[in-house]
């Protein structure tokens, strides 16, 4: 059974941290690329952050730049999202996404809210 759990969230207050961890299961690691989203009820899905399986290639979206850091262990099957200088619109559930070819699998999320 494929599994993907997200953990790390919480609550932080405006301008901290958190680092987000994503740990696969029952898959070969190694041969996904991992995906970070978030979702609110105003804006839906969106994906956020993407790290390759091949050659550590990374993408963020615009909101993500300069303040995330997407990075995998593979010896560890983890993905991680560091975020750092949050901000209240950061406020969402992640999630993580493994994808090869026209497979993808899906965590539960994690809730991150940022308030004072």
């Amino acid at each position: 059974e494929v599994q993907l759990v997200e953990s790390g969230g919480g609550l932080v207050q405006p301008g901290g941290s958190l680092r987000l961890s994503c740990v696969v299961s029952g898959v070969t690691f190694d041969d996904y690329a991992i995906g970070w989203f978030r979702q609110t009820p105003e804006k839906g899905r969106a994906g956020i952050a993407f790290i390759d399986n091949r050659d550590g290639y990374t993408y963020y979206a615009d909101s993500a730049k300069g303040r995330f850091t997407i990075s995998r262990d593979n010896a560890k099957n983890t993905v991680y999202l560091q975020m750092n200088n949050l901000k209240p619109e950061d406020t969402a559930v992640y999630y993580c996404n493994a994808v090869r070819g026209p497979a993808s699998y899906w965590g539960p999320g994690t809730q991150v809210t940022v308030s004072s």
